[in-house]
């Protein structure tokens, strides 16, 4: 999971693989699509005045690089409907030099 924010503003990239973290591109998933095995989950919350408006992506890609040291890289692209606006909202967010952490939890399908 990545995430940055700033002044209100902010993404959030959840990368679901079944297994290793592979580079390349990875399709923008709807929060509840439980078929696909590879995908990102992306949401961006922003400030337009005073008010804060939020939206789901439905629609694009993240590019992820994984490089050498325990770092990731990842550009989310896409849209989504924000519903208080009432239109389509366009996400182009970048995540560069995340250094990854240990998961503390092993993650394994059991039968």
């Amino acid at each position: 999971m990545l995430h940055g924010a700033s002044d209100g503003n902010g993404v959030i990239v959840w990368l679901r693989q079944r297994d290793s973290f592979p580079n390349g591109d990875w399709p923008v998933l709807q929060r509840g699509d439980t078929a696909a095995a590879r995908g990102a989950i992306v949401a961006a919350r922003f400030m337009i005045g005073e008010v804060a408006h939020g939206v789901p992506l439905d629609s694009g890609t993240v590019t992820v690089t994984l490089e050498g040291g325990g770092v990731i890289s990842a550009h989310a692209r896409g849209s989504g409907l924000e519903l208080a606006a009432a239109g389509r909202v366009t996400v182009d967010a970048a995540f560069a030099a995340v250094p990854l952490g240990a998961d503390p939890v092993p993650c394994g399908m059991q039968p």
